[in-house]
């Protein structure tokens, strides 16, 4: 998707803060982006959406957090998981977001209603990757228990 906007970047660091930068802009951060709880509780993964409109985060104080895309201002916490959230997956339309936990489950959460869609538990051990299918009908986890599941919608 083409735009007029600045290209933006977000990080996430083990001070439990992230930045969202606009390097072409400026060499320094547009803004300091904090909610996930103090130290020792890391972010694990940030990602943009696929349309831009979205930042998710996770962290090991077992949630993921949405914030705005282009102004870094949060905007929703999901705390459902029970352990550590390591990875997060948008769907390809920006409507769903994906997340793996410790708690040997994965989550679906809809963006729209800021609610939790869908609990996918079945791993037996903590789940460390997920990602959607290009065509957002399956997901895809893997984890400790060294099994890799295909998810159907």
């Amino acid at each position: 998707m083409k735009s007029n906007a600045p290209e933006s970047l977000v990080s996430g660091s083990d001070d439990f803060t992230m930045f969202l930068w606009e390097s072409a802009v400026s060499k320094h951060p547009k803004t300091r982006m904090t909610g996930h709880q103090q130290l020792p509780w890391l972010v694990n993964h940030v990602y943009f959406s696929p349309d831009g409109q979205w930042v998710a985060s996770a962290s090991f104080d077992k949630s993921v957090k949405l914030w705005n895309g282009t102004t870094g201002k949060f905007v929703v916490a999901f705390r459902v998981h029970v352990g550590p959230v390591y990875q997060i997956s948008w769907s390809a339309d920006s409507r769903l977001l994906l997340s793996g936990s410790k708690d040997s489950t994965l989550k679906v959460w809809d963006i729209r209603t800021h609610k939790l869609k869908q609990d996918l538990p079945g791993h037996e051990d903590e789940v460390f990757a997920v990602d959607w299918s290009p065509d957002g009908e399956k997901v895809a986890s893997s984890g400790r228990d060294r099994v890799l599941k295909l998810w159907m919608g």
